[in-house]
């Protein structure tokens, strides 16, 4: 996949550069030379972790589709280190908000932390889309904001993901769920799905444990689990990346094949551990066209073709 072409112009382009993500800057801060307003809307996408591959998908389908409509829009990629970097991600909104873009489409790291900066940024005359993770509702009602969310029912999602996974298990199996971030909503959605799922097919559910949306802590979390219970049948997985983790768990315990694994995004690395069963099931919510759906919805609220409107994405299962 290409990516797009930086955009600059005047004689002073603006640049925003970050060490971890230099590469992701998609265009600079086109004016005119009479330093007035942008010739274009100017869109930030703000992602979540750029460790995790969904949302290294998620810039890739943002930077095509700008590439695309290169008339209609110009657009500044970043995000931040781990999915715990909250501060720096309120930093971000912040220097968005220095640089003027009209809109923001953001996927926040945390439902409650990010809306006292993202009310300081509609204060400041920019439009906010949310995506992949929804704010909550009762912080954006206490802040007095409406902020639209593009993305999926996660609770459905997880839910078919389990009830795949229940199909290979015995009723009363012993299963364990390492969620996400604890104060994320679709974290919270996800292990609400799974729950949903194991509790309707009758599966004993011995641990829940975050593993912070991360390889390696999920690791550790699942080996602990492993280790504490003996006939733990399966672990169920906030997302893919813990997925991973978890799968590498079971392989140092020496019980592939005996403790299940699902997981859920759909990332290209869990593919061939669906394809050989490493990994029962995940979810596909289609990364490369979660941030596209925020950006088409930004652009038609820029140019007053929409009001502000949730919008529920597809989530597709995936199995062997």
């Amino acid at each position: 996949m290409k990516n797009s072409p930086f955009v600059s112009g005047g004689r002073r382009p603006c640049w925003l550069v970050l060490g971890l993500v230099p590469l992701l800057l998609l265009s600079a801060c086109k004016r005119d030379e009479s330093g007035g307003a942008p010739a274009r809307p100017r869109v930030a996408l703000i992602m979540k972790s750029l460790a995790n591959e969904f949302f290294l998908t998620m810039a890739d389908g943002a930077r095509k589709h700008q590439a695309t409509h290169a008339a209609d829009y110009e657009l500044i990629v970043n995000g931040i280190k781990n999915e715990t970097d909250l501060a720096e991600q309120v930093g971000l909104v912040e220097q968005m908000v220095a640089q003027q873009v009209n809109i923001i489409v953001i996927a926040p790291a945390d439902s409650k932390a990010l809306v006292p900066v993202l009310k300081r940024a509609q204060a400041a005359g920019v439009r906010v889309v949310n995506i992949d993770n929804k704010l909550d509702a009762d912080a954006l009602k206490e802040a007095g904001l409406i902020v639209p969310f593009v993305g999926p029912d996660n609770r459905a999602g997880a839910r078919r993901v389990g009830e795949a996974l229940a199909k290979q298990l015995p009723a009363g199996a012993k299963v364990a769920i390492i969620e996400g971030l604890t104060t994320a909503f679709n974290g919270q959605q996800r292990r609400a799905g799974f729950e949903d799922a194991m509790k309707a097919a009758g599966m004993n559910i011995v641990s829940v444990q975050s593993g912070q949306w991360e390889i390696d802590k999920a690791n550790n979390v699942a080996a602990a689990m492993l280790s504490e219970h003996p006939d733990l049948q399966a672990l169920l997985c906030g997302n893919d990346s813990m997925a991973l983790g978890a799968v590498a768990a079971v392989q140092a315990a020496g019980r592939t094949g005996k403790v299940l694994v699902c997981g859920y995004d759909g990332i290209g690395a869990i593919r061939p551990m669906v394809a050989d069963g490493r990994v029962t099931a995940t979810a596909d919510q289609h990364a490369d066209q979660l941030a596209v759906f925020g950006i088409e919805a930004a652009l038609k609220i820029l140019k007053g073709e929409a009001p502000p409107a949730d919008q529920t994405t597809v989530v597709d299962l995936v199995t062997k």
